[in-house]
């Protein structure tokens, strides 16, 4: 069990009261644990002690605006591979076959290429199996990361975070090539309609993409973590 990923799983979750709780252990977690280097946890501690501090309504409007208005910063991964192709279709499946068959089954309202999910997953897997998962995604992640910098979003350093456990560097190339696609305004609601005007792919009986996704299963995360937590 990676402890890191599951706290990275719950910083790029929709903010909640139970997030903010837990939040105060997670630096001493991640240095315990390890797997980020001591430079590494110090650049994501801003991100914590931000949730920590934040007033819950200003956290909450900021991630919808950051990751549920804008698509271009969606934290369903298949979206920048895929977008709304079958290909999408099918990358699920195999994804969701690969959730099961170690273990990880879905509600019917989760896609598994939501981010905060598949982190959960790599949770519980080897650490070399969950590096290996982590290496595919790595160029839409060092993208993501990039749209976040010139947003000057303190979410980028979660992104950071995943590049650095990352054993392969991502594709330069591929990166500029997601950075090339329009990056939209999530003020510009017209523009947004539009974009959303088809419906969303689905996956599963009544599975939709729903903004504020991670809503509910956050607090699923943060209660298994602090499960694991060494008792004062």
């Amino acid at each position: 069990m990676t402890k890191t990923f599951k706290i990275l799983s719950a910083l790029l979750s929709y903010p909640t009261k139970e997030l903010q709780e837990a939040a105060p252990e997670f630096g001493a977690i991640l240095k315990e644990e390890g797997l980020l280097g001591k430079d590494d946890v110090l650049q994501i501690c801003p991100l914590v002690k931000d949730i920590i501090n934040g007033d819950l309504m200003d956290l909450q409007e900021r991630y919808v605006l950051l990751f549920d208005r804008t698509r271009s910063l969606s934290l369903h991964l298949f979206e920048h591979v895929h977008g709304e192709s079958r290909d999408r279709g099918q990358a699920m499946v195999d994804l969701k076959e690969h959730y099961e068959n170690n273990g990880l089954f879905l509600d019917t309202n989760e896609l598994p290429d939501y981010l905060p999910l598949f982190l959960e997953f790599l949770s519980t897997l080897g650490l070399k199996e969950a590096k290996d998962m982590l290496n595919q995604p790595v160029s839409v992640l060092a993208a993501l990361a990039e749209r976040l910098r010139k947003r000057d979003s303190i979410y980028e350093r979660a992104f950071i975070s995943l590049l650095a456990i990352a054993d392969a560097r991502s594709n330069t190339e591929v990166v500029k090539e997601l950075l090339a696609q329009e990056d939209d305004d999530p003020n510009d609601l017209e523009a947004l309609d539009r974009e959303w005007e088809e419906e969303a792919v689905s996956f599963g009986a009544g599975a939709a993409l729903q903004g504020q996704a991670g809503c509910g299963k956050v607090t699923g995360m943060v209660e298994r973590l602090k499960a694991q937590m060494p008792a004062e």
